[in-house]
């Protein structure tokens, strides 16, 4: 997954089917124009099983990463996700990620997108879409600094030593 990548763990595999089944948060530290930023992940289970998981996922954050297969396009669980993130009023980074396969199509994700008003920023829209590869790494970076930016422009600020709530 991508997050095991970011991570450079690999929970998934220990995952019962190679999927994650629960909600699971982590953080990580990515450095932006050479300031540290930490940056915490839900991790939801994208398999068609666990819609209620993914919901309260949407519900419980800032920005949504849709991650999208360039090989296989929108998918029912997609479409879902998308709705759990508007009706939660969450913004949205797509994360187009398998862009090492061969059937790899990102226009074609981008263009799936645009049916569900995610236009792709170099389609004209404001939906950032980051293309990405968790089998070799490439474009995760980029993918991280489109959060810790897109945080910015959100004014997004935690104080880690305040109490929870919610």
């Amino acid at each position: 997954s991508i997050l095991d990548a970011i991570r450079n763990t690999n929970v998934t595999s220990k995952e019962h089917g190679g999927i994650t089944q629960s909600i699971g948060a982590y953080q990580v530290t990515v450095k932006v124009n050479d300031e540290d930023r930490v940056i915490t992940f839900l991790d939801t289970p994208g398999h068609e099983a666990f819609t209620a998981m993914r919901m309260r996922g949407a519900q419980s954050t800032d920005i949504a990463i849709l991650v999208v297969a360039a090989d296989d396009g929108i998918k029912p669980q997609t479409i879902e996700a998308i709705n759990h993130a508007k009706a939660a009023n969450t913004e949205i980074i797509v994360a187009i990620n398998k862009i090492d396969k061969p059937a790899a199509n990102i226009d074609k994700v981008k263009q799936e997108l645009m049916a569900y008003d995610l236009v792709a920023e170099d389609y004209g829209g404001t939906t950032i879409c980051c293309p990405v590869s968790a089998k070799t790494g490439e474009g995760l970076e980029s993918l991280l600094e489109n959060i810790a930016l897109q945080a910015d422009v959100l004014e997004l600020k935690a104080n880690p030593n305040r109490k929870a709530y919610g």
